[in-house]
């Protein structure tokens, strides 16, 4: 299966698996990698009663178990995902005395550069609220100094009962 993230993102690394025998402390999950850009395939990951951290400094840190084994379920996260987690990460559960029910699953990992959203700020919120006002006042007032309405017609304009009898 694929997998796409950005940088920065905690990924979960999904792996089940189904066994005749109940797991017991002689199961064995091991993750491996296996570089995009080419490269071996090497272990970063043990699991054999408890968790074997990673060693290797590019998982360092940065693994967390999320398995229950009991469940048929030895998946892990990647926490901080970065460029260079791009690549291939294969599971393999082996669970004795089931030889029929090792496991094998495939994830292909891309990590992409994390889009910047649009943050609106403090400062942001505060020019909307004062320049966007301000700029439709301002064109109103130049719309109507350049474009000033049509007087009324003194036919139709109102006449006090005064001037209607000076006339």
């Amino acid at each position: 299966s694929s997998l796409h993230a950005s940088k920065g993102d905690t990924v979960s690394l999904s792996c089940t698996f189904a066994s005749t025998s109940t797991p017991t402390s002689k199961m064995t999950v091991d993750w491996s990698y296996k570089p995009q850009t080419g490269g071996p395939t090497h272990t970063f990951f043990h699991f054999s009663s408890q968790v074997f951290p990673p060693k290797d400094p590019q998982f360092a840190g940065r693994v967390r178990w999320q398995g229950r084994p009991a469940h048929g379920d030895v998946s892990i996260s990647l926490i901080n995902a970065t460029l260079n987690d791009n690549g291939t990460y294969t599971c393999s559960v082996r669970n004795p005395p089931d030889v029929h029910g090792s496991t094998n699953s495939h994830i292909v990992l891309t990590v992409t550069p994390k889009v910047r959203g649009i943050h609106f700020t403090d400062v942001a919120v505060l020019l909307a609220f004062v320049l966007l006002p301000s700029g439709v006042i301002t064109l109103l007032l130049i719309g109507r100094i350049l474009c000033p309405r049509k007087e009324r017609s003194q036919s139709k304009a109102y006449r006090s009962p005064i001037e209607l009898i000076e006339r």
